[in-house]
C-alpha cells in the first residue's frame, strides 16, 4: 500500500525537527457542511488541509435548513456570506392546526432585534457551494483546501491520525476529522461507539421543494405563501407539515413528518416517495393545505427516515475528532443541526490554533470536546422534546428554547475556553487583579493607601456609551465564575467608557488625578441564596496616579492599573488619549458639545449612568515564595451608590452630537505590561454609539460603601 506524502510536503506534515513551528496536516473524511465548514477555518489558521468524500456532491433538489443567529454570525467570522448565496430572511413564524385554525403568529423582525446576526432560510446547495469556492479559493488566506472526490475511507488509525483509501492507499496527516455523517464510518473508531447504534426515531419525512410562484399563482394556495420569510407549521397529533422560504424567497421548502410506517421511507435521503402516498399521508389536513402539497413534483419527491441516536461516551481519540452528525445526529425539530456542526468546527478551528506543534493535539481535541459536549448533546435533546406528539389541548413551542440556542457565539466561547485552558496550563503563575485578563506580568506587590474626606473635592466625568456584543463582554467575568450574567438574554449588551478626573482630593494635598473605566452594563449576580445583586459590572480601571492604584486595589478590591491620561477640553469638545510611556494606547472624542438645562435626570455617578452600584471582582495572591499561585482571598465586591458617602452633586452637564473612541493594543514592546489587557478591550465590536456627555461637579465618594456580596 502507498503512502500519499512526498519529501517535499514533509515540513508540513508533521514529520519536522522538536520545536519547529509547522502548520498541521489535518484530514478531514467528509465533504458536507461540517467538513467543508472545519476546512475553512483551519485554512484560516494556516493549516494544510485535505479532505476526503466518498460521492461527486450529486445535485440535491429538495433540501433547505435554517441558518440562526449563532450560526450566521460565525460563518461571517469565516468569511462566509450566507445571504449573497440566496438565503433569506426569517421574518415570521405562523402555526395552524392541521384544520386551518390559526394558533398563532410571531413577528420575527421584532425577535430579530435581540440577535446581532440575522436568522435565515438557506438553500443546502447554495450554502454547500459558498464553503465549497470559500475552503478551495486561491485567492484568500491560509492554503487552499485540497478536495478529493469519489474517494472513500474505509479505515482511521486515531493513534498515528492515518487514514486508510478504498484503493489501499494511507495517508499520514497530524489530525483526523470525522466529518461523514449520520452514517459515519469514523465513529466506529471512538470509544463506547458500538454501544450508540443510529435507529428510527418512528418518524419519517418527506421533503420536497415547489416554486413560489406556483403557489403564488393558484388563488387557494395564495395566501399560505403571500408574506416573504414566513415560516408556517401546521400541527396534527402525531405528524406535522413544515413550509418556509429559501433561494431570495423564490423556492417553498417542505419538511413533512409523519409516522414512519406510513411512507416508503428508509435511511437513505434520496429514497423516491410517491405522489399518492404524501397526499394520504395527510389526507385530513386543511384542503389549501393539500392543494398546495399536491404541487410537489413527483419526480423530486423524497422520503427519509429520522435517525437518532444516544449520546456518545467522547467523540475524541487521541488524535481522531468526530464532529456534526458523526458525533451527534440531530433530529430536526428545531433547525440546529447544521448550526451545531458549523459551530463544531469553528471550535475545532480555534482551539487547533496557528503554530500547534503536533504532539499538543490529542490534548487540544480534548478541549475542544469539553467545549462542544454538554452544547451539542443539550440541543440534540430540545430537539427531540420539540418534535413529541401533540396532546390534546397542549401547545407545541418552537421558540421555548431559542434564547440558549441563539444567544450563543461559538467563536467568541471557544476562544475564551483557550485562554483559560493556556493559563491553567502554567502551574503556580503570579495572579494579580484583575484575574480575567490572564496571569498579570510584574512582580509582586503589597498595596496599601488611605481614603479621606472628598465633601469639597470636585469631579469631571466623560461618558461614552455604546451597543456591543454580549458574548464579548461576558468573556470579560472573572473565569470559571458563572453568578455573573446579563440580565437581558439578547445577544446586544451595553456597555461604556468612562473618564472622570477628580481635584481637590485633601487625601492628595489638594491635588488630584485622572481614572477611566470599561463599564458593563444590565450585569446581575446570583447568590448562592438565590438573591439577585444588579448593577453595572467593571472589568478594568485605568488610574494615572499611584496611590490611589494602590487604595483601591488593596482596600476595596478594585481592578485598577495605570495609564497616563491627557485630557484636552475645548469650546465645544473633550478630547482623552490614554498611554503607557509615550505610546498611546487610546482615543475618546466627544464633539458638539451643548450645555444641557435639565439636570433632574442626569447622575455624576463614575460609570456615567444611574446604576444601582458597581460590581467587581477581588483577588489577592498569598504572600510567600512558596504560596507562588495559591490564592490568599478572591470574591464578589459590590459598590451601592445610595450607601456611598459623599453623595455627588451635580452642577454642569453638556451633551455631545458625535461620540466616537479607538483603541489600539500596539505590541509588547510598546506595552510591556498592559499589552494583553489593552489587546482584550480592542475586541470590543460597536455596533452603534448611544449617548455621550460630560457633567461636572462637587463631591466625590470615598467608595467605602464597597462590601463583600457574600
Amino acid at each position: 500500500m502507498a503512502e500519499t506524502i512526498s519529501a517535499s510536503s514533509a515540513a508540513v506534515n508533521g514529520y519536522h525537527h522538536p520545536g519547529e513551528k509547522t502548520s498541521l496536516k489535518i484530514l478531514i473524511v467528509g465533504a458536507g457542511i461540517a467538513g467543508l465548514s472545519a476546512g475553512v477555518g483551519l485554512r484560516h489558521q494556516g493549516h494544510e488541509v485535505h479532505i476526503y468524500e466518498q460521492g461527486q456532491f450529486a445535485v440535491e433538489t429538495g433540501a433547505a435548513l435554517h441558518i440562526a443567529p449563532n450560526a450566521h454570525g460565525v460563518l461571517k467570522r469565516l468569511g462566509v456570506d450566507v445571504a449573497a448565496s440566496g438565503a433569506n430572511l426569517m421574518r415570521m413564524l405562523t402555526e395552524y392546526k392541521s384544520t386551518g385554525e390559526l394558533q398563532r403568529q410571531i413577528d420575527l423582525e421584532l425577535s430579530n432585534q435581540n440577535w446581532q446576526h440575522e436568522w435565515l432560510l438557506a438553500h443546502r446547495i447554495h450554502l454547500h457551494d459558498t464553503l465549497k469556492r470559500t475552503a478551495t479559493s486561491s485567492t484568500l488566506p491560509g492554503i487552499p483546501v485540497e478536495l478529493n472526490l469519489s474517494t472513500p475511507v474505509v479505515d482511521i488509525d486515531p493513534s498515528n491520525a492515518c487514514i486508510t483509501l478504498k484503493d489501499g492507499s494511507i495517508v499520514r496527516g497530524d489530525v483526523v476529522i470525522g466529518a461523514d455523517g449520520v452514517h459515519s464510518r469514523s465513529r466506529a473508531r471512538v470509544p463506547g461507539a458500538e454501544n450508540a447504534k443510529v435507529f428510527g426515531s418512528g418518524k419519517a419525512a418527506f421533503r420536497f421543494m415547489i416554486e413560489r410562484s406556483a403557489a403564488l399563482e393558484d388563488s387557494v394556495t395564495r395566501p399560505l405563501a403571500e408574506k416573504d420569510g414566513e415560516l408556517i407549521i401546521w400541527y396534527a397529533i402525531d405528524r406535522r407539515i413544515v413550509m418556509y422560504p429559501t433561494s431570495h424567497d423564490t423556492l417553498l421548502n417542505f419538511v413533512c413528518i409523519h409516522p414512519e410506517g406510513e411512507s416508503e421511507a428508509s435511511d437513505d435521503w434520496n429514497t423516491q416517495a410517491t405522489h399518492d402516498r404524501l397526499l394520504e399521508v395527510y389526507r385530513d389536513f386543511d384542503p389549501a393545505v393539500k392543494a398546495l402539497i399536491a404541487k410537489a413534483n413527483p419526480e423530486s419527491l423524497k422520503s427519509w427516515k429520522l435517525l437518532d441516536m444516544p449520546a456518545l461516551p467522547t467523540w475524541v481519540n487521541s488524535r481522531l475528532a468526530l464532529i456534526g452528525d458523526a458525533a451527534h445526529p440531530f433530529l430536526p425539530h428545531q433547525g440546529q443541526g447544521a448550526g451545531c456542526a458549523i459551530e463544531d468546527a469553528v471550535a475545532l478551528s480555534v482551539v487547533l490554533e496557528r503554530g500547534l506543534s503536533p504532539e499538543e493535539v490529542p490534548a487540544r481535541l480534548k478541549l475542544w470536546e469539553s467545549i462542544r459536549y454538554d452544547r451539542a448533546n443539550r440541543i440534540q435533546e430540545y430537539s427531540r422534546l420539540a418534535g413529541r406528539d401533540l396532546k390534546e389541548g397542549v401547545k407545541m413551542d418552537m421558540t421555548e428554547y431559542t434564547n440558549y440556542n441563539f444567544g450563543h457565539d461559538e467563536f467568541d466561547n471557544s476562544t475564551q475556553r483557550l485562554r483559560e485552558y493556556k493559563w491553567a496550563q502554567v502551574p503556580k503563575v503570579y495572579w494579580r487583579m484583575p484575574i480575567q485578563f490572564g496571569p498579570m506580568p510584574g512582580p509582586r506587590q503589597n498595596h496599601q493607601g488611605t481614603a479621606r474626606n472628598a465633601l469639597k473635592s470636585t469631579f469631571t466625568t466623560a461618558s461614552i456609551k455604546f451597543k456591543t456584543s454580549r458574548t464579548v463582554l461576558q468573556n470579560l467575568f472573572p473565569p470559571g465564575d458563572k453568578k455573573y450574567r446579563f440580565k437581558s438574554p439578547g445577544t446586544i449588551a451595553y456597555a461604556s467608557f468612562s473618564q472622570t478626573t477628580l481635584n481637590k482630593m485633601e487625601w492628595l494635598g489638594g491635588s488630584g488625578y485622572s481614572h477611566l473605566g470599561l463599564y458593563i452594563h444590565g450585569v446581575e449576580y446570583t447568590k448562592s441564596n438565590g438573591d439577585i445583586v444588579s448593577g453595572t459590572y467593571m472589568p478594568i480601571l485605568f488610574e494615572s496616579l499611584t496611590d490611589p492604584i494602590v487604595s483601591g486595589r488593596e482596600e476595596l478590591g478594585m481592578p485598577k492599573l495605570y495609564s497616563a491620561i491627557d485630557i484636552y477640553r475645548g469650546a465645544e469638545s473633550y478630547r482623552v488619549n490614554t498611554s503607557w510611556q509615550g505610546s498611546q494606547w487610546g482615543n475618546f472624542r466627544l464633539e458638539g458639545l451643548k450645555p444641557v438645562t435639565d439636570l433632574s435626570n442626569v447622575t455624576g455617578k463614575i460609570s456615567g449612568e444611574d446604576d444601582d452600584g458597581i460590581l467587581v471582582y477581588r483577588y489577592v495572591p498569598k504572600v510567600g515564595r512558596e504560596n507562588k499561585g495559591i490564592a490568599a482571598d478572591e470574591h464578589a465586591v459590590f459598590v451601592p451608590y445610595k450607601e456611598d458617602m459623599p453623595q455627588p452633586v451635580t452642577q454642569r452637564v453638556w451633551q455631545a452630537n458625535r461620540a466616537t473612541f479607538k483603541i489600539d493594543a500596539l505590541d509588547w514592546d510598546c506595552l510591556p505590561t498592559l499589552h494583553h489587557v489593552i489587546d482584550r478591550l480592542q475586541e470590543l465590536p460597536v455596533y452603534e454609539v448611544v449617548g455621550g456627555k460630560v457633567v461636572e461637579g462637587v463631591g466625590v465618594p470615598d467608595v467605602g460603601a464597597a462590601r463583600r456580596i457574600e
